[in-house]
């Protein structure tokens, strides 16, 4: 399985589990609510569903739902087919969630899992945002140290487009530790509650997100190392 097909069935899954949904729907949740899926076609999209079903983790059933422009003709008409989170499913894509290793803090894998971050543990949220943040700041040492070695060979349009690529990195590592200290504040609140009613740990940051992070937030077409 490639890495761009593995965030897809990931996003899949979690999409399904808010609620069962057809084809055509799926494929507009991936584009409109999370963007990084922008280049993902109905191509990719039904090879992933039948997949997902083989392997038990989705049903297929038909539904009174807008008609999948891509659905097989029956009886003169397009089938209609809506697509539902198994218990096997559910449970395949809880692990996934707690899964916090290197893969996780790549540039799309990472916009995957922070797209699901309402349904992820707190714990597993701040393993990965410092994952994120440890490997943009490595990513950032090494474009400083060749932008040091190569500014004086470079034309001023190619310096401002590496000036670009660093300062992009580096919003993104501001916002990053804005996320870090919202989670931070959450946790510490919710352990200061006797009852533990600050909220449940998957409910989101306690502390809540950071002022202003449209202004922070990292477009996915800003990374330079891709």
């Amino acid at each position: 399985m490639s890495r761009r097909s593995g965030i897809l069935e990931f996003a899949v899954l979690g999409l399904l589990r808010e609620s069962p949904m057809h084809g055509y729907e799926l494929r507009k949740r991936l584009n409109t609510s999370l963007g990084v899926f922008r280049a993902f076609s109905y191509g990719s999209l039904y090879p992933c569903l039948k997949t997902l079903v083989a392997c038990g983790w989705l049903i297929e059933e038909p539904g009174n739902t807008p008609e999948d422009p891509l659905a097989a003709p029956l009886s003169g008409r397009r089938a209609k087919i809506v697509y539902r989170l198994t218990a096997e499913g559910k449970e395949h894509f809880e692990e996934l969630l707690a899964q916090t290793g290197p893969d996780a803090y790549e540039d799309e894998h990472f916009a995957a899992r922070f797209a699901f971050f309402g349904q992820t543990s707190r714990d597993v949220r701040m393993r990965v945002l410092e994952g994120r943040r440890s490997r943009l700041e490595e990513r950032l040492e090494k474009m400083r140290a060749s932008f040091a070695r190569t500014r004086e060979r470079l034309d001023d349009y190619t310096l401002e487009l590496q000036r670009h690529g660093m300062e992009s990195v580096e919003r993104e590592v501001r916002w990053l530790n804005e996320l870090i200290e919202s989670e931070r504040a959450g946790r510490d609140q919710q352990r200061s509650t006797p009852d533990g009613s600050a909220q449940q740990d998957t409910s989101g940051m306690t502390g809540g997100l950071p002022r202003n992070r449209d202004s922070t937030r990292p477009d996915p077409s800003d990374d330079t190392d891709k």
